[in-house]
């Protein structure tokens, strides 16, 4: 399946949408849209997303337990329940690993009564570390228990030489969700540190470590540590940015340009002793960890590795961590009312730990041969799209255009689910061990990714489960990837009109093939090498057109005085113009040059943006707004679906005109593929 290139789009019966005569009707409404939803009362011009989903959006109350509501969250909701169902078969088979470890989460009383007891020996060993080489051989041996306790440390295609696995570190160590928490002194950020520090203080106690009385002072010095760190942290924008990340270190290197960390001591337990090179994603900011660790009581440090642990397992010890991490993450953080029930908890942790043993049940119950075929076609139809684009680009040199046709030609799509399913059989699981299930599963999955080094790339790999509502592109392996459960109503209906699909799916994968052509997934090559194959002059011009879609994203207020980061949000944003544009091209090639039939008054071209805009359809708490734009790479989902207005072909389908609040005149529409 890999290189998949056609060379006209297919048509006909292969449209995947509706078939003259199909008896079966689609998911949603008429033709797979909800029209209900729409406010006609809004112009096009003034607001896609509220005039496809206004009314929608008026009427939904998010539910409790979410911080945001929208499409993917139904379907999210829908994906949990199948897998539950699974589970509770599975919990009622004995030997079933994935229903023992199920049953194990659901079991809330046996978790009370073990407390805080199952960490005991780890926390002990903390506490016994008398030096700070000790102490750095706790965060190795925390890392193969799931937490990262001072730096992120992976297993992955080494840029520069992608048939080669190596180590990758990343900078870490902070309990709040980016060092921009730590920095800022805005009102929303302040609540967001004092909730934080209110949390600290009751993991201490809790845990036992630490008196009441001593509690606050002592989650104080941790929060310190924290933010000296975070100011050593790269900002998410410049993490993102392939080229600066590219460091490769020898651990010789770590010792000489970070030194004050005992590296050699976090290499052995971690499993990364034997590796000649590391990657070290954000060289300053390990020299600046190093220097803190080393200039930091070794009190503090402890308590600092104890919290990440804390933090890390508090989902599977007793309800009073449960509640503490809860009141923090969901209430502070995202204004989330509820936590969510235990059962959804439940799936969740199983998937994060033995997700293919539990999607190949899912699949066989959910994902039907002709589904998967469907979506292959309009797969291989959106690959076509994207190459006619690259053939006809104007603002590239001819050989450079060359090499992106052959980067796009030798694509792998994966879709539905593995060829080949993990195997779990070494994954000793018990009924009633939770927090000793979730520490064998992470001991396992660190161990199967360092039997990677010295291997050769698994081309075959998946890193999302069958029943994530997700999709991603991957640069080292020229690959996307798209799990079974996205590939359902309203995102994907085989019963439902092509321009739904189109406007639907179709962008999101768009959107994901075209990932490997945005400002930084054009830096690798066919092969997944990180090369420079553009000219300068290409990148000029490339650089020029995503600048003003930067100035674009970052004039979108969301709140009073918080602005979409458009540096942050801009391979996203790239993605998203080249989704709806391809997808535009895919569906049109898909009549064969016939018109498209009016449904319910609709022209062809309207419903395709209707299905378009209906994929961001979400309704979100302002607290879990601000995070948003804080620390996702992704804009908000009402501005996503304002991309239409760079499409000329959208202006023809509304009548968007001048004086409209999102109208731009045609030499300000940005157009990029």
């Amino acid at each position: 399946m890999r290189g998949w290139i056609a060379a006209a789009l297919l048509s006909g019966a292969c449209a995947t949408g509706a078939l003259a005569g199909d008896s079966v009707r689609p998911a949603i409404g008429s033709f797979g849209f909800d029209t209900a939803g729409m406010d006609r009362s809004v112009q096009p011009g003034d607001d896609f997303f509220l005039f496809a989903s206004g009314a929608w959006e008026r009427q939904l109350a998010i539910p409790a337990d979410r911080a945001y509501y929208g499409v993917w969250d139904e379907l999210d909701e829908k994906a949990l329940r199948d897998t539950r169902a699974i589970l509770e078969e599975d919990a009622g088979t004995p030997g079933s690993k994935p229903g023992d470890f199920y049953a194990s989460f659901v079991d809330q009383a046996a978790a009370d009564a073990k407390g805080v007891a199952p960490l005991h020996p780890a926390l002990a060993a903390i506490d016994a570390a008398a030096s700070r080489e000790a102490l750095a051989a706790e965060h190795g041996t925390m890392e193969r228990m799931g937490v990262s306790a001072f730096f992120r440390f992976r297993i992955g295609p080494d840029d520069k030489a992608p048939d080669q696995y190596i180590p990758q570190l990343w900078q870490g160590g902070l309990g709040l969700p980016d060092r921009d928490y730590y920095l800022k002194d805005d009102a929303a950020t302040a609540a967001n540190r004092a909730a934080y520090l209110t949390y600290l203080t009751q993991l201490l106690t809790l845990s036992g470590r630490v008196s009441a009385a001593d509690a606050p002072a002592r989650a104080k010095a941790v929060f310190d540590f924290e933010r000296q760190l975070a100011a050593a942290h790269w900002t998410r924008a410049d993490t993102r940015d392939v080229d600066k990340a590219y460091n490769k270190w020898t651990p010789a290197d770590f010792a000489a340009k970070a030194p004050g960390y005992p590296w050699v001591a976090y290499f052995r337990a971690v499993g990364a002793e034997a590796s000649a090179a590391l990657l070290a994603c954000q060289p300053t900011a390990f020299a600046g960890e190093a220097r803190l660790y080393a200039a930091t009581p070794l009190a503090t440090l402890k308590d600092h590795a104890a919290l990440r642990l804390l933090d890390g397992y508090a989902p599977y010890l007793s309800q009073d961590f449960v509640a503490a991490r809860f009141a923090y993450r969901g209430k502070a953080l995202n204004g989330v009312p509820e936590d969510q029930p235990r059962w959804k908890r439940g799936v969740q942790t199983v998937e994060t730990f033995m997700g293919e043993a539990v999607g190949k049940d899912y699949v066989a119950r959910h994902f039907p041969p002709a589904t998967k075929a469907a979506a292959d076609t309009l797969v291989r139809n959106l690959i076509a799209a994207m190459d006619g684009r690259l053939r006809r680009l104007d603002w590239m040199a001819p050989a450079t255009r060359a090499k992106a046709v052959a980067k796009l030609a030798s694509f792998t799509p994966k879709i539905g689910y593995p060829d080949r399913w993990r195997d779990y059989s070494a994954l000793f699981i018990r009924r009633d061990d939770l927090v000793g299930n979730v520490m064998r599963a992470s001991r396992f999955e660190h161990q199967r990714q360092l039997n990677h080094l010295g291997q050769p790339i698994d081309r075959a790999e998946w890193f999302m489960t069958p029943m994530e509502i997700n999709a991603y592109a991957n640069p080292s392996l020229n690959e996307v990837v798209f799990p079974a459960a996205v590939l359902q109503p309203p995102f994907f209906d085989p019963h439902a009109d092509p321009a739904i699909n189109y406007g639907g799916i179709g962008a999101i994968i768009g959107h994901e093939i075209s990932h490997h052509f945005d400002d930084q997934g054009r830096k690798y090559d066919k092969n997944g090498a990180l090369v420079d194959w553009w000219t300068a002059e290409d990148v000029k011009r490339f650089k020029m057109l995503t600048d003003r879609l930067v100035a674009q994203a970052n004039g979108y207020e969301v709140l009073p005085g918080v602005h979409v980061q458009g540096d942050l949000t801009l391979g996203e944003n790239i993605a998203d113009l080249a989704g709806i544009t391809i997808a535009y091209d895919a569906y049109h090639a898909t009549l064969a040059g016939k018109p498209a039939p009016i449904i319910d008054g609709l022209t062809g071209d309207q419903r395709f943006f209707l299905g378009f805009a209906q994929v961001w359809r979400t309704k979100i708490r302002e607290s879990a707004l601000r995070q948003q734009v804080k620390i996702d790479f992704h804009a908000p989902d009402h501005q996503r679906a304002l991309t239409t207005r760079n499409i000329d072909a959208w202006y023809a389908a509304f009548g968007a005109r001048p004086g409209q609040r999102y109208y731009l005149a045609p030499d300000q529409r940005i157009r990029i593929w």
